[in-house]
């Protein structure tokens, strides 16, 4: 069959290159069906000089049709159009590549799942999120510069999966003066961010069906990282007083989910004897603990509590921890500390999950951490973030009395705000969100019993005049809500 070409043309004014145009018409007519398959083109002369471009404009269109297979050259007959599918029109083809796809179960899982509210362009009291305005980008800025333009191989290539070794050895030296963890760094495996570390051991430590203790009400994040890799959540009910380890309604754990330093979303501490049970529990059963210690460098009076991982003596915890609360959340850095037995496994499976961090920002870790940045910037959070924390609950109380009650905690960068009257925090959630402002309801933490109502607050990253303004715009919503 042969071709003309009549409806094509080249826009001249255009920035995109005429071959380029050449390429994209005659690739859309292809896939759409309006050039079918066995069709002999027109030479390469002969369309220069229908469409008045140059020879090598419309070759170079030809070459890269030729390249992707769309076309081929045929010896002493001219250049057709490829029989990409015989017994398929490419049409059809395209509509089906654009049709949607049906997600596997643990995708449907993952993606209907309740989400967080995270919007651009309002004022936010959004839990975790740290002061960025206060870090000091000169000094980051000066140790990122100095590892960017280093030819080191161990920062070029592919030779260190875990982490940095730098980095995996800095850890291994400061958390246990900072956490009471002794460990080695072949222990340390560095990922990007905590909710990575928490995908991580699901792949690694569990198959599907097998039963994980999941704090009740506890952390969404986790939730979806287990229920991704298909197991079988049972509720381990926590309250103000603690953990309820003895309910006997729970089955042996192949895995136990907590967070004892500062309890998701109540703000609690583990107290040392429901420690000792946890890790009695731990070893009758073979169960792993996952210690997840999202906010525990920042205690406010006294030193931080100890991690349930430095009590460890039949090293069944696996310890997460993160630098996206103590420096950058964009930094994406997470790292876990496994038991020995565990290292090379863990090792291996970054390799072939692909959750391991940049190693020039790994490497620019290891510098502020080794040089003293950390330690004194961390110093510097705790102090700001008390004064805050004062700050916030006094206008809570000055402002939002009549819907709210909020008390100071002695660690975290959130606040547990419980409702003086029946609201729902959706609806809540809904009305702040009309005034500019977003909230996290904590009934989201709640996955199997009835869910209790309330705000989880975040202040940390804000001034006192952006608390002040936050504030004032929730007790709007609360108005809102009364007036409907």
């Amino acid at each position: 069959m042969r071709l003309s070409l009549d409806i094509m043309s080249v826009d001249r004014a255009s920035e995109e290159p005429m071959h380029r145009q050449i390429y994209g018409d005659l690739r859309r007519f292809i896939l759409d069906g309006q050039i079918p398959q066995n069709t002999l083109l027109p030479s390469t002369r002969s369309l220069a000089e229908d469409l008045k471009v140059g020879r090598n404009t419309v070759i170079a269109a030809y070459d890269q049709l030729l390249a992707e297979g769309f076309i081929e050259a045929r010896a002493g007959s001219g250049t057709w159009v490829a029989p990409i599918q015989q017994n398929r029109p490419l049409a059809s083809l395209r509509a089906g590549l654009a049709a949607p796809q049906k997600l596997s179960r643990r995708g449907q899982t993952i993606v209907n799942g309740p989400q967080p509210p995270r919007n651009a362009g309002v004022i936010n009291f959004h839990p975790g999120v740290p002061e960025t305005a206060s870090f000091p980008f000169t000094i980051w800025s000066s140790l990122l510069v100095r590892n960017a333009r280093s030819r080191d191989e161990s920062l070029l290539g592919y030779l260190s999966f875990a982490g940095h070794p730098g980095l995996r050895q800095a850890i291994a030296s400061t958390i246990g003066l900072s956490r009471g963890i002794s460990c080695t760094a072949d222990q340390v495996i560095i990922v990007t961010g905590a909710q990575a570390a928490l995908d991580l051991v699901s792949r690694v430590l569990m198959d599907e069906g097998d039963h994980v203790w999941m704090e009740e009400p506890g952390y969404l994040g986790a939730k979806s990282a287990f229920l991704a890799s298909g197991a079988r959540l049972a509720p381990l009910k926590v309250d103000r007083r603690g953990w309820h380890l003895a309910d006997p309604e729970l089955p042996p754990p192949r895995l136990i989910y907590v967070t004892p330093s500062c309890q998701w979303p109540f703000g609690t501490i583990m107290r040392i004897e429901e420690r000792l049970q946890l890790l009695d529990i731990a070893e009758r059963n073979g169960a792993w603990i996952v210690e997840d210690d999202y906010d525990g460098e920042y205690r406010f009076r006294g030193r931080p509590v100890p991690a349930l991982r430095g009590l460890d003596h039949a090293d069944r915890v696996v310890y997460i921890g993160s630098f996206g609360k103590t420096l950058i959340p964009a930094l994406r850095i997470g790292y876990l500390i496994v038991p020995r037995e565990l290292s090379v496994p863990f090792d291996r499976a970054v390799s072939i999950t692909g959750q391991f961090a940049p190693l020039i920002l790994q490497a620019t870790v290891n510098d502020f951490i080794t040089q003293g940045y950390f330690a004194t910037h961390l110093k510097r959070m705790r102090r700001l973030y008390a004064r805050r924390q004062a700050n916030f609950v006094k206008l809570c109380q000055e402002h939002l009395a009549e819907w709210l009650t909020v008390t100071e905690n002695d660690s975290g960068m959130q606040l547990l705000a419980s409702f003086v009257r029946p609201y729902k925090d959706s609806d809540v959630v809904a009305a702040a969100l009309k005034e500019g402002l977003d909230v996290q309801g904590i009934s989201i933490n709640y996955h199997s019993t009835e869910p209790e109502h309330g705000l989880l607050l975040g202040y940390a990253a804000m001034d006192e005049r952006q608390i002040l303004r936050a504030v004032l715009a929730l007790r709007a919503a609360f108005l809102r809500l009364d007036r409907s």
